[in-house]
């Protein structure tokens, strides 16, 4: 495990050089086996980050597929650039919490709008911590979640 927390921080770290960012990349690993690596805020952050995080997206997807090549046991990689996933994931909490409300007070299901799988998966968590089901439709980019009362 930590071969590959090593190999993943340089190669996200010479990558960011690429760019004329010299910064020292923070890398832990979740109890998953997931290799976190934070990168800390800079004057690059909204070209890091990229619109709705789609490059913070792409750079994860570099490293995980550079470890996988270099035949590394542990390739799952989160790259989080100036605490941007964090940040999301409370302000999708606090608007997840105004739809569990909704669903408890109406009684009525209701269908989210297409969130990525990171998204979806913290409305799943919190919606089951509030005692309401969900359930994941749709393909691709049109995959929402659906949260129903419990029975």
């Amino acid at each position: 495990m930590e071969e590959s927390i090593q190999y993943a921080k340089k190669y996200l770290e010479d990558l960011l050089s690429f760019f004329g960012l010299n910064t020292d990349v923070y890398a832990t690993n979740s109890e998953d086996e997931v290799i976190e690596l934070h990168v800390p805020s800079t004057h690059l952050n909204g070209f890091l980050i990229g619109q709705r995080g789609e490059t913070m997206h792409a750079l994860q997807f570099m490293v995980s597929s550079a470890l996988k090549s270099n035949g590394y046991e542990v390739t799952r990689v989160n790259v989080d650039v100036a605490e941007y996933k964090q940040q999301r994931a409370s302000r999708l909490s606090d608007k997840a919490l105004e739809w569990i409300n909704g669903v408890k007070e109406s009684g009525e299901a209701m269908h989210l709008r297409p969130m990525n799988a990171a998204d979806r998966r913290v409305i799943h968590k919190l919606a089951g911590e509030h005692g309401l089901e969900t359930e994941s439709e749709g393909d691709g980019r049109d995959r929402h979640i659906v949260l129903k009362p419990a029975n």
